[in-house]
């Protein structure tokens, strides 16, 4: 027998979904037409793509390439694969300018927990790290605003780089990939809060974006040279990040629908990530002497 109350309850609940779910995906086409514009991925994915260009261009050098022409054919003769000659180079240069190097990190070069983010090894890891952050954080700043996206991006990034740091210290580390992993956990928990104003619950999403985060970790475990502890670390930090920061819209006075995650309200909670971040950091230092 049908319990009334609860098919309303339910009812209830898949309604405030679907209009939460709905006012998420139209807000930014209620900001200037400037204010529309993903600034933040697009600033990461040209500085970190000038980057590797510059990087790449110091390691043709290091190996004997003057000419514009010999270092073009170096980065593609590099692109997929690091050549056996030029592997002290490319890590001479990487940490020359900030890979996740336990040494130098105990030795006091705490920024190496941040510059790791934007510094690549190859064509083929700058390429496919910026195709991702494309595609997913243009949708992904759109639907958290610019100043949400950056503090989910460098923060779960940040939290990537400890994780490697604590879990892998003999690895030097660098890529983008474990903020990009951040932003699929904290899209993943906007999917799973808003799994009622999707077809079957949101199941098909949701096991979607399983076998993408299972496909990217399974090829890390095959792969030599990639860093399953960043990318577990900046998944799991991006799924906290995405309870306490991904959209939520709740209505108020009016029939008006407001993000009860939005910085304004949300801000003491954005402090405490940043301060329990820098904690982290210090804890993982600590560990590390």
């Amino acid at each position: 027998m049908n319990n009334p109350q609860l098919i309303d309850g339910v009812a209830t609940r898949t309604a405030r979904a679907r209009q939460s779910y709905r006012a998420a995906l139209s807000y930014y086409r209620t900001r200037a037409p400037l204010a529309r514009i993903s600034w933040g991925t697009w600033l990461i994915v040209i500085g970190s793509s000038l980057i590797w260009c510059f990087t790449a261009t110091q390691v043709a050098q290091a190996m004997g390439a003057h000419s514009l022409g010999a270092i073009l054919n170096h980065m593609l003769n590099n692109a997929i694969n690091t050549q056996p000659g030029s592997d002290e180079a490319l890590t001479t240069v990487l940490i020359r300018y900030g890979a996740k190097e336990n040494d130098l990190i105990l030795q006091g070069q705490y920024w190496r927990f941040l510059t790791p983010l934007f510094l690549h090894a190859n064509l083929l890891h700058v390429g496919l790290n910026m195709l991702n952050l494309v595609v997913l954080g243009t949708f992904l700043e759109r639907l958290v605003g610019h100043l949400r996206f950056l503090l989910i991006y460098v923060i779960t990034g940040i939290i990537s780089i400890i994780a490697s740091f604590v879990f892998a210290p003999d690895v030097i580390s660098v890529g983008a990939s474990g903020a990009i992993f951040g932003l699929v956990g904290a899209y993943s928990i906007f999917v799973l809060v808003h799994r009622r104003a999707f077809p079957r619950g949101g199941l098909m999403a949701l096991l979607w974006l399983v076998f993408i985060i299972g496909i990217n970790l399974g090829f890390g475990f095959m792969i030599a040279n990639v860093d399953n502890n960043a990318h577990l670390g900046g998944f799991i930090s991006g799924c906290l990040l995405g309870w306490w920061f991904t959209p939520l819209y709740r209505p108020a006075a009016e029939q008006i629908l407001l993000d009860t995650h939005r910085l304004s309200r949300q801000w003491p909670l954005a402090l405490l990530t940043i301060l329990g971040t820098l904690l982290l950091a210090i804890l993982a230092l600590h560990l590390g002497h």
